[in-house]
């Protein structure tokens, strides 16, 4: 659900492009995403998806174009043109990101695992274990923290994931394919959880997929080819929200 439509965009491109040699992976990509904000990203392999995903996210740096990102305090990033160490610092404490296979680290616990960003800013690992605890008891996995992750299951393996995304209070979160290796059950409830940990703290969530029902759950859902947009639709998100403002 969007919260606040009428705050400042929580990232916006304009003219993106990025190639790899001959290849063009983004062909000029216009996109906004509001505060608050589910929008998934639909398209075949090779469509763009990923590429957009990752340079929205200050992982790669396009060739051209624009990419700013609304911090807290209002300040604005232009992502385009920073140096890796830049994107890094912007990776540490602005973006969240939730990846298919979670790549958390096998050797530490859940709560470790959850507590690493914000002990990689700086913070006492006390402090940072204790706000991690709080957001794996709210992903349910309450009594899970000390279990490494060979011990937990895939969907409570991907929470923990959630979790790591969420502790620095990045006002957005990325998150690839994070449903593609759970079963439909537990699918469900992965992104359950997801969008109530982003969305629904008035966080903004950017989703690549290619489950239309994981789609389907987002406010807007995006469709590529050929390292363009070729379509938008609003998800049951947008449309339940439409329609309980109609009664």
């Amino acid at each position: 659900m969007v919260n606040n439509t009428s705050a400042p965009p929580a990232l916006t491109t304009t003219g993106l492009i990025k190639r790899y040699g001959p290849l063009t992976a983004l062909a000029g990509v216009d996109v906004t995403i509001a505060r608050g904000e589910s929008v998934a990203v639909m398209g075949a392999s090779g469509s763009g998806k990923t590429t957009l995903l990752h340079c929205l996210a200050a992982i790669l740096s396009p060739d051209a174009g624009s990419v700013r990102l609304t911090v807290p305090g209002a300040a604005v990033l232009e992502l385009v043109g920073m140096s890796e160490s830049e994107r890094s610092a912007v990776r540490r404490s602005h973006v969240g990101f939730v990846f298919q296979e979670h790549l958390l680290l096998p050797e530490l616990t859940a709560i470790e695992n959850a507590a690493l960003p914000l002990i990689v800013t700086g913070l006492p690992r006390k402090q940072a274990e204790a706000h991690a605890a709080g957001w794996l008891d709210a992903l349910g996995l309450a009594g899970m923290a000390d279990r490494r992750i060979g011990q937990l299951s895939g969907g409570q393996a991907q929470r923990v994931a959630i979790a790591r995304a969420q502790t620095t209070g990045a006002p957005v979160v990325f998150a690839d394919e994070p449903t593609g290796a759970l079963d439909s059950t537990t699918s469900a409830e992965v992104m359950g959880a997801l969008l109530h940990a982003t969305t629904g703290q008035g966080r903004s969530l950017v989703v690549v997929t290619h489950d239309p029902g994981v789609a389907a759950r987002c406010d807007r859902v995006l469709h590529m080819r050929d390292g363009r947009i070729v379509g938008e639709a609003a998800g049951t998100a947008s449309t339940a929200a439409a329609s309980g403002a109609g009664r």
